[in-house]
């Protein structure tokens, strides 16, 4: 989980598209104001419209609330079996026409409760109620949101409050969304199921999980609705299937459908497009190196180098027989040498030269400088070479 987290720093801050290859599958006509379609296994972008345009979120603001409050249990801030008292401000949500948990003041609810009416219900009454309790106040928590996205470096997200109501300034993007998702995916496994569940039942009354295709494909398992008249309708969606090359997630964003049949056969049109279209491959296994190389002045005589994570691509259908492999590194190598240190690069070809895609070629294990005799003498035999 650390490398897989140390790799989403480095590289999914800016979902790349595989460029250049033979036959680059085109996507079906979405009806969305703006899509994406990610491969979370090799984190590539597989198709997009206007990902990177500011748009209304609406009920997506809750992934990084959902995601600020996951940490702050993490972080043993909270506990799941807390309560939380439900202020006015919370109990005043109601007045705002939006989704409820259906929570008032005169109830201690738990974190653990008021997370599935955050995610299951999409209660704006939750969202307020675990803001005060992670952040005091929901300004304190709407800055933390604001820090958080600054911190990843999304540039066409903004928050104002906490749950999606339509406001001046609070707005994100298709990619940006896609970012947070796979935040909570990678960082949250164990929170992550939260999101497959079909209903939650809270003071009697029992409530439908308002993504529509948690009952219609048994590979998807999340994620996220979203609607305001501005937004229109709005949905993340996730799906997971073992494949040749091991597990593989695809992840799709729309924004701005006209209804909550839109938004579902969508993003299931688009989903089913990523699993017929493309073919995950698994190039490189996690931890083994792909060149063993001498190195000087150090506590070992060789370092071994691969990709951090392991290394997957996808590819259109039938391509995946045909990549070719190259890397380029620094040399020569001289210690001392940290894991996860890049000292290269690795370059992902079709058949054709066209670039699938680069990776950084890093230190797999730790290398140690020697003792002085030993630097000395490599000082001497690199001299001579």
């Amino acid at each position: 989980m650390k490398s897989m987290r140390a790799y989403l720093i480095a590289t999914v801050t800016a979902f790349t598209a595989c460029t250049a290859l033979a036959q680059i599958p085109q996507p079906p006509e979405i009806a969305a104001r703006q899509y994406l379609l990610i491969d979370l296994a090799s984190n590539q972008v597989l198709a997009e419209r206007d990902a990177d345009s500011q748009a209304d979120p609406a009920s997506l603001t809750k992934l990084m609330t959902a995601y600020l409050v996951f940490n702050a249990v993490r972080d043993k801030k909270l506990t799941l079996e807390q309560t939380l008292p439900v202020s006015k401000l919370a109990w005043s949500e109601r007045k705002n026409g939006g989704s409820l948990m259906f929570i008032d003041t005169l109830m201690t609810p738990t974190v653990a409760e008021l997370l599935r009416g955050l995610i299951v219900q999409s209660g704006n009454d939750a969202a307020v109620a675990l803001a005060e309790g992670v952040g005091g106040s929901v300004e304190n928590f709407v800055a933390a949101m604001n820090r958080q996205a600054q911190a990843w470096g999304l540039k066409n997200t903004a928050f104002k409050n906490v749950a999606g109501l339509t406001e001046a300034g609070h707005y994100s993007s298709a990619r940006d969304v896609a970012l947070v998702a796979a935040r909570i995916i990678n960082e949250h496994p164990d929170f992550y199921p939260l999101y497959s569940m079909r209903q939650y039942t809270y003071n009697n009354i029992k409530q439908d999980n308002r993504n529509m295709l948690l009952g219609r494909d048994p590979t998807i398992d999340g994620m996220k609705t979203g609607y305001t008249e501005t937004a229109g309708y709005c949905l993340v969606a996730t799906a997971q299937r073992d494949t040749p090359a091991g597990k593989r997630r695809l992840l799709s964003v729309v924004l701005g459908t006209a209804s909550r049949d839109a938004r579902a056969s969508e993003s299931q049109k688009l989903l089913n497009w990523g699993w017929s279209a493309w073919d995950a491959v698994r190039l490189f296994e996690t931890g083994k190196p792909l060149v063993v190389v001498p190195v000087w002045k150090g506590d070992k005589a060789e370092a071994r180098l691969g990709a951090q994570g392991g290394l997957v691509v996808t590819v259109p259908k039938g391509e995946g027989d045909k990549l070719k492999t190259a890397l380029e590194r620094t040399d020569p190598l001289l210690a001392p040498l940290t894991e996860g240190q890049t000292v290269g690069t690795i370059k992902v070809t079709t058949a054709g030269g066209s670039t699938v895609t680069t990776r950084p070629l890093v230190v797999l294990e730790p290398v140690g400088l020697a003792g002085i005799f030993g630097r000395g003498w490599d000082a001497i035999r690199l001299w001579i070479k």
